[in-house]
């Protein structure tokens, strides 16, 4: 019980130092601060209020509904409680017969809010009512009809807004938890799963990626978070991707590649960060979203290849296993880019990993016998 206790704290600190140290989380928020801002430019949220009441989280956006709303109904209570006693209907029974009053059965500032809230609100219960004999209050009821249709038109479209953000979507789009190196056409390449959990497709998806690094130039100047450029293929190109099912990317490791300086010994020990965008256009809403995510050295797995996920059913449906989407088993493997380039299908220097840490290293398909064929070996 100890070391159980003991391991799931050595992970959760482990994790927790992970992701302090990385600039892109997993689910694709950016882990930066900014510091030493002017005052006077956080009034520019202020003047971009539209984007910053979109962007403001739930509670904020439900605290600010009720407080509009509770708002304008007690201001406006108070003027309506202001006139009457202006105009002394507040009198009770001392008011004489022939006083014109101005608002009826408003006799108190508890009745004059909930007048407010009729007014506003549309119900009309029939108990309070003007009386047409003030002007004040024709003019007080125009302007508070006017604000609360530009109240209700704020909050409405703000909620709707929230609701459909694009990043909504991209809750649905998943990356693999690691990324694999091995072969593949004959070539030494990086690889990732991505996949759309929903049937609608992504218009127009295309993916690329940013390695991040700390460089330094040739004056001795250190470059934090240096990007350069990834470019990620699948076998039918790069742009306008049939995402209809999890795709394998890949970046090929060629000598322009920033990985081809990295063998299997050295990747664990790089100060570097991956970063992968996949952007497209929702089917349905017709929203560009965007979708992010990163990779650090302990999530790159060099010598290893996913598991396949994609089968065919007896009844003629292709079938997607994703209890496999994330898991892999270890292949041969060339232990660095240069020894593959340089002595090409010739006493090619192999990288072998042990069985260990492999979850499920077969795939159960439900499908023809060729592709049962394919999976085993």
């Amino acid at each position: 019980m100890l070391q159980f206790i003991r391991k799931e704290v050595h992970d959760h600190v482990a994790e927790h130092r992970i992701r302090r140290t990385r600039l892109v989380t997993k689910d694709g928020h950016c882990n930066i601060e900014f510091g030493n801002v002017a005052y006077h430019s956080h009034f520019a949220y202020l003047m971009d209020f539209w984007t910053t009441f979109v962007e403001i989280r739930w509670r904020f956006v439900i605290l600010s509904f009720v407080a509009a709303f509770t708002g304008s109904w007690f201001v406006f209570g108070l003027l309506w409680y202001f006139i009457a006693k202006s105009n002394g209907d507040l009198e009770g029974e001392n008011v004489p017969d022939t006083h014109l009053k101005c608002i009826e059965n408003v006799n108190s500032l508890t009745s004059a809010f909930l007048y407010s809230l009729e007014t506003q609100t549309t119900i009309g219960y029939g108990g309070r009512a003007l009386t047409g004999h003030c002007a004040e209050t024709v003019a007080l009821l125009v302007i508070q009809s006017l604000m609360g249709a530009i109240i209700n038109c704020f909050m409405c479209g703000l909620i709707l807004a929230k609701i459909s953000l694009p990043k909504n979507r991209a809750k649905t789009v998943t990356f693999s938890d690691t990324a694999v190196i091995c072969l593949k056409n004959e070539s030494l390449c990086l690889q990732i799963r991505v996949a759309n959990l929903r049937k609608t497709l992504l218009i127009g998806s295309h993916i690329y990626g940013k390695l991040l690094k700390t460089s330094v130039t040739p004056d001795g100047e250190p470059i934090i978070l240096d990007q350069v450029n990834v470019d990620f293929l699948v076998d039918a190109g790069k742009d306008n991707l049939f995402f209809v099912c999890p795709l394998t990317l890949y970046h090929v490791i060629d000598s322009s590649s920033p990985f081809s300086e990295m063998t299997a010994d050295t990747l664990q020990q790089q100060d570097i960060e991956l970063v992968v965008f996949l952007e497209g256009m929702a089917e349905s809403t017709s929203s560009s979203c965007q979708v992010r995510t990163s990779y650090i050295p302990c999530e790159i797995q060099w010598g290893y290849c996913f598991l396949p996920i994609i089968s065919r059913t007896k009844g003629g449906k292709y079938r997607v296993d994703f209890s496999n989407f994330s898991k892999t088993i270890p292949v041969a493997t060339p232990h660095c880019p240069s020894c593959y380039l340089n002595e090409p299908n010739k006493d090619l220097v192999l990288h072998q990993h042990g069985q260990q840490g492999i979850n499920n290293p077969g795939f159960e398909v439900v499908s023809t016998e060729d592709l049962v064929d394919n999976v085993q070996m």
